[in-house]
């Protein structure tokens, strides 16, 4: 586990950090980025904010698990945790279990003036 960035990036920023990273063969962190702002807060509602925030640094847990966790009808969390992993946010372990892989998230945009 480890710390992960989430937040806006544009596939230039994202190419300067691979080419960063190969060209000295320095580590660049771990980043979950998203192409937009409105990509960012349309996929990690306040509801599934939640849910990673009770996931941080837990370790694997069964998705009715989380649900107790955040106090939330199973459900509701299951929808919620579906669209978290197809987006690659979780993952799923082989014994069905979700999980966040770590231990801190840093989250990271600038506003613009349009």
């Amino acid at each position: 586990m480890g710390n992960v960035t989430i937040g806006v990036a544009d596939r230039e920023l994202v190419s300067a950090r691979f080419i960063e990273a190969f060209e000295t063969n320095t580590p660049q962190g771990t980043f979950i980025n998203f192409e937009s702002e409105q990509q960012l807060w349309k996929t990690l509602t306040l509801k599934r904010w939640e849910i990673l925030k009770v996931l941080t640094g837990a370790g694997p847990v069964s998705i009715r698990e989380a649900a107790r966790r955040v106090d939330r009808d199973v459900k509701a969390v299951h929808s919620d945790v579906k669209a978290l992993l197809h987006t690659g946010i979780l993952d799923k372990t082989e014994d069905g279990k979700i999980v966040f892989p770590y231990d801190a998230v840093h989250v990271d945009f600038v506003l613009k003036a349009a």
